[in-house]
């Protein structure tokens, strides 16, 4: 498997993908590992996914808002701004969840926000047993193959999000967030009230927010990519740069210059090129 060096923060990390014929719908996963001369402190950008950390190295999840604070493999909701990555021995699996996927993988939708929760709390024993075999096997390859396995069994045996609430969780991502409450409520032939309250009971967010978590995550991809923020905010969809702004600061504590440099979004091209979670077709 081909693996791609990434500079992240000063530190030196290896970047591992599985192939395209190993994805499984809503989920993408990608494995790091590396050493840094000094403890790195990386701070998370939102993304319209629930994270797993499959962890083998000494990395410290920290949510700067909640204090909560975990050691080893852990789920971070939606809206992880305020969440930290602090270490200097990285090996681990990162997972990315659509939150339909998410819904029946995790047995539930998770607390939105930046928290962190243990795997253990939400898996049990199956989260120590799985953690043993991955720390077993050597090579990326055996560790995509267990944790797909995983994931699939999760997925199969758990719940599923109502058909409309997944139908509307598709329109939000491929309008790119830009698609009004009152039109998702038309499509799905749901109130605007029933919606907004399976939405967030199933997803974790309410549709606006998801829709403006999506819309911040076109945005900072491009301001990655290099666009200025005047031609962000208007490919986007925002009034003016001072609503981008607003936006940038209440998801990911930074202004637009700050997430154009952000090192969280420096791997992208290579880990997440062709996300599953939510495409940027």
């Amino acid at each position: 498997m081909p693996v791609e060096p990434v500079h992240i923060a000063g530190a030196a990390v290896e970047i591992a993908v599985p192939p395209p014929s190993g994805r499984l719908a809503g989920v993408d996963m990608a494995g790091f590992s590396g050493r840094a001369e000094a403890r790195v402190d990386l701070r998370m950008v939102p993304y319209p996914a629930l994270t797993v950390f499959l962890d083998f190295g000494d990395v410290l999840l920290v949510d700067a808002n909640g204090g909560a604070r975990h050691r080893g493999s852990a789920v971070v909701g939606l809206g992880c701004g305020s969440v930290h990555g602090r270490g200097r021995e990285v090996d681990l699996l990162q997972v990315r969840l659509s939150p339909v996927v998410a819904y029946g993988v995790l047995g539930g939708a998770p607390e939105s926000g930046g928290t962190v929760i243990a795997l253990q709390e939400l898996w049990g024993r199956d989260a120590e047993r799985i953690m043993a075999e991955l720390h077993a096997r050597g090579s990326w390859d055996e560790r995509f193959a267990i944790a797909a396995d995983a994931l699939s069994r999760r997925y199969a045996a758990g719940r599923r999000v109502d058909p409309e609430v997944a139908f509307a969780w598709r329109r939000i991502v491929v309008s790119r967030g830009r698609i009004r409450v009152e039109r998702l409520a038309v499509e799905t032939g749901w109130s605007r009230k029933r919606l907004w309250s399976r939405f967030r009971s199933q997803i974790g967010l309410t549709p606006k927010r998801a829709a403006q978590l999506v819309r911040f995550d076109d945005a900072a991809h491009r301001l990655a990519a290099g666009h200025s923020a005047a031609l962000v905010s208007a490919e986007c969809g925002f009034v003016d740069q001072s609503h981008l702004c607003r936006d940038a600061m209440a998801f990911a504590g930074l202004t637009p210059a700050g997430l154009a440099a952000a090192p969280w979004l420096a791997v992208d091209p290579v880990a997440w090129a062709d996300p599953a979670y939510a495409p940027r077709a």
